[in-house]
């Protein structure tokens, strides 16, 4: 139990810790920068999803629960997507801009977080304790950029650094309740652990294809997009064999 608040505490402030460059930053994030941070990103995801999430539902379950778990993953985020205000990055070589409301993209962003938190929840439940490690290792990555993102609206709204940063590292609390959930869960329902598995590799393979990577190729920055994503691919593999 330790280690699983551990992890999911050390994943959610990631996203503060993302956020923390916003009290030094002068000017702003130029497009090409995001877009090689959101495929590397999206490389370290899909290496954790392929490498560690699915082989472990396998190991409790069956391509049955597998295939269900993955599609129960894709069908919550598409229903999260549908339901609720989502970022959209306008594409400008000027920097990022934004046209939504402060506390609809706070709402978003947090709720958006819970898959998240279950993923690094049910990780820790299985008798691996790695791949939980792995799992919010790779989540606390991806919180990262997230949080810096969120911050760098914030103060696009005329809200100050201090406060901005604050709000981002809050957002990212939700995952520490959904992980203790996702783990306690798990363990009281054995048979729940390869759904659950599969279930948050399915989200992230979702947020890898719908949202991370065709936004990392918005603005001519393909190329070094790839080499980066390729790059995150390579990280997490070096991170999953030293484990």
């Amino acid at each position: 139990m330790s280690g699983v608040l551990l992890g999911s505490i050390l994943s959610a402030l990631s996203t503060g810790l993302g956020a923390l460059p916003i009290l030094f930053l002068q000017g702003t994030i130029t497009h090409r920068w995001r877009d090689i941070l959101l495929a590397f990103t999206a490389g370290i995801m899909m290496t954790a999803a392929m490498l560690g999430l699915i082989p472990e539902s396998l190991k409790y379950g069956g391509i049955l629960e597998v295939s269900i778990g993955l599609f129960l993953g894709v069908l919550i985020l598409t229903t999260l997507e549908k339901a609720i205000p989502h970022i959209d990055l306008e594409h400008t070589k000027s920097g990022i801009k934004f046209d939504e409301k402060a506390m609809l993209i706070i709402a978003a962003i947090t709720l958006h977080n819970l898959p998240e938190g279950l993923s690094v929840g049910v990780s820790y439940a299985s008798d691996i304790s790695d791949t939980g490690n792995l799992i919010a290792f790779a989540i606390g990555l991806q919180n990262a950029p997230e949080g810096f993102l969120v911050a760098l609206f914030l103060i696009n709204q005329n809200i100050g650094k201090a406060k901005a940063f604050l709000i981002s590292t809050a957002t990212g609390a939700v995952e520490i309740v959904a992980s203790l959930l996702g783990f306690n869960l798990t363990n009281i329902v054995s048979f729940l652990v390869p759904y659950g598995l599969s279930f948050a590799a399915g989200a992230m393979l979702f947020i890898i294809y719908k949202e991370l990577i065709p936004e990392s190729h918005g603005d001519g920055n393909e190329r070094n997009a790839t080499y980066s994503f390729i790059t995150g691919i390579l990280f997490m593999v070096i991170l999953i064999n030293s484990f």
